[in-house]
């Protein structure tokens, strides 16, 4: 059995940070986004590779997940053992610049 793909210190602020905004509107909304995020990252730490490469936004090592009936992505690394979540970004933001510092991105766990 795959272990689930984890979440870097930032990936973790960012999914408390949408879900208290998802919150302010609807509980059940922020519970379903943290629902949302938990199987996704059951699902990648299954299929590292089943995300989706976007070398417009960020190097090859990383991989894009869009979450299931939210507007949000998790940019995570597959090669990790297992997989780390690096970012959980809204889509409307602009993306570019918003993921511009994963080129520096630490590859070890303790340095995020």
């Amino acid at each position: 059995m795959s272990r689930a793909a984890i979440l870097a210190p930032r990936a973790r602020a960012e999914l408390v940070e949408a879900a208290r905004f998802l919150a302010k509107d609807s509980e059940s909304a922020a519970r379903g986004f943290r629902l949302a995020v938990v199987e996704a990252a059951h699902l990648i730490g299954a299929r590292p590779l089943a995300g989706r490469a976007r070398l417009d936004l960020a190097p090859a090592r990383y991989r894009f997940w869009s979450l299931k009936r939210y507007p949000y992505l998790m940019v995570y690394e597959a090669a990790s053992q297992p997989p780390r979540i690096a970012r959980i970004v809204h889509m409307a933001r602009d993306l570019a610049p918003l993921l511009a510092d994963l080129q520096d991105w630490p590859k070890d766990p303790d340095d995020s």
